[in-house]
């Protein structure tokens, strides 16, 4: 478990990326003009509504880079972090054992869903989340509670926009 009483982890899933060649995934595949939008909106949301990371990681796929780059962008961290632990089929329960404070992963689905699911003990699938959407969870007093699971059409739609 984490060395700190408290902590606070959000993940955000990579926004609308192009196709699979072939049904095949590809690191290289870049974010649609419209996942590049949808996500920026995304993120300025939160941002608006006060969230702010101490930390951000990302996969090194581009598609989860340019996810984490808006988020930068949009001033939800100070800075980035790549780490291979986000990679699609990754250890990222490795990531969540020992760190303090608002830290942001950027990554892909099933991974992040399941990820939720077992620091909060339900069934992997039990959390399915959305492109360019949202999970926060909050550690206190040694168990993790579900604070938000947020579609992108919620923050959106709370801007007045799409």
């Amino acid at each position: 478990m984490p060395a700190s009483n408290s902590a606070e982890l959000v993940l955000l899933r990579h926004g609308i990326a192009e196709p699979r060649l072939a049904g095949l995934d590809h690191p290289d595949r870049r974010l649609t003009a419209a996942g590049r939008q949808r996500t920026q909106l995304v993120m300025a949301s939160l941002v608006r509504r006060g969230l702010r990371l101490d930390r951000l990681l990302s996969s090194p796929y581009l598609r989860a880079r340019q996810t984490a780059e808006l988020a930068l962008g949009a001033g939800l961290a100070s800075g980035l972090a790549l780490d291979e632990r986000l990679k699609p089929g990754g250890a990222l329960e490795t990531l969540v054992t020992s760190f303090d404070g608002r830290v942001g992963l950027v990554g892909h689905e099933p991974d992040l869903g399941d990820l939720a699911c077992t620091l909060l003990g339900c069934p992997p699938g039990g959390l399915v989340l959305k492109k360019a959407g949202v999970i926060q969870l909050r550690r206190s007093a040694g168990k993790w509670q579900l604070q938000a699971l947020l579609r992108p059409a919620l923050l959106i739609d709370d801007l007045g926009c799409c």
